[in-house]
């Protein structure tokens, strides 16, 4: 049986973010301190942590000093130098490992490792000039999208592809960064699915829920989604698959296209996700306190949603709004603590309550 860590223990958390923020707060719950690592000065989760470091990501003194100050490392982006693992891995266990990241950090080997699974994902193609970008256009054809490998968030480093008369355009557009070409999915809805793998071996996985984007950016994520019985299983058990295959420790978002012949698997994140913040109002385990409870070799908490709930990001001058939001019955709001607002940032989210319900 695998040993939890105590009450007490600090948790070390990589990026200071909103994410960062509610792992903290979730961590406070269960006895535990933690100590956010961000190279920007007063990082939202320094407000509801036990300790922040602000230093460079290629501090290696700061890097070991933080290393040497916590029991458990663990993540709330993926986009982490691998200079910077390199120093912590040798001195704290990192929770989700490395294969993980490696997977997600680069979406030409992430595509690779999905289909391995024997996962159908878009059709895919890497290039690197104008001739083999034509080449991957005659492979998969047009309208497509230009991806950046790495990088890339929130619809940046992304160029759709029209016709392959904007070729030459897109190409520049993505200035010299290595990048992959995907074909469009003819999908009906996007949804995703968070579940969570524990120390020993124990997966979890919460209601898949139905998201909606504008510009890039998730704007609402509904449970229940609309699935059949059937789709709701397969998107649970191939997020379980994921999480096998890797060995994955903490909570793990997969989003996935709904096509009339099953699922598509669009993207991996090893973290937790934008997605998934329903649960915070819809189950009585969240997300947020599930990863703390994987990473630290706590029994995994049921993922049962009891409640059915519409999740709405604030974004820029959404916050106008939030008086009245608080005023709204069946409204829970969550604010990041950001200091300024601007077009596209994430600043909260607020939890609607729209039924009650157990997952089918």
């Amino acid at each position: 049986m695998t040993k939890a860590l105590p009450q007490g223990a600090t948790i070390g958390i990589l990026g200071g973010g909103q994410l960062g923020r509610m792992l903290s707060v979730a961590a406070s719950r269960l006895g535990y301190r933690c100590h956010i690592y961000d190279p920007a000065a007063n990082p939202p989760a320094g407000d509801v942590s036990a300790r922040v470091t602000m230093a460079a990501w290629d501090d290696a003194t700061a890097l070991q000093a933080f290393a040497a100050s916590v029991d458990v490392i663990t993540f709330e982006f993926e986009n982490i130098p691998t200079d910077t693992l390199d120093v912590l891995e040798a001195l704290c266990p990192i929770r989700p490992d490395r294969r993980a990241l490696a997977a997600s950090q680069d979406r030409l080997t992430e595509k690779q490792f999905l289909r391995d699974l024997g996962l159908t994902t878009a059709p895919f193609a890497p290039f690197t000039d104008a001739a083999s970008l034509e080449a991957a256009i005659k492979s998969i054809g047009t309208p497509a999208i230009l991806k950046t490998r790495r990088m890339g968030y929130d619809g940046k480093g992304q160029v759709r592809l029209n016709t392959p008369d904007d070729a030459a355009a897109a190409l520049a557009d993505m200035a010299g960064a290595e990048a992959i070409l995907e074909g469009l999915v003819p999908f009906s809805h996007e949804v995703s699915v968070i579940a969570a793998r524990g120390l020993d071996g124990s997966v979890a996985a919460y209601d898949p829920g139905e998201n909606l984007h504008d510009s890039g950016i998730l704007r609402r994520t509904k449970v229940p989604a609309n699935l059949t019985g059937s789709q709701r299983a397969d998107a649970v058990l191939l997020a379980g698959r994921i999480l096998n295959a890797l060995e994955y420790v903490g909570v793990m978002g997969v989003e996935l296209f709904v096509i009339p012949q099953g699922l598509v698997v669009n993207e991996i994140a090893p973290r937790v996700h934008n997605s998934g913040h329903w649960t915070q109002n819809g189950c009585t385990v969240d997300q947020f306190e599930q990863h703390i409870r994987a990473i630290t070799g706590l029994p995994l908490g049921d993922g049962t949603r009891h409640t059915d709930v519409v999740m709405e990001n604030l974004i820029g001058d959404d916050m106008d709004r939030v008086p009245a939001l608080l005023a709204t019955r069946d409204v829970a709001v969550q604010l990041y603590g950001k200091p300024d607002r601007r077009a596209g940032r994430k600043m909260g989210h607020a939890n609607r309550i729209v039924g009650r319900g157990s997952s089918s």
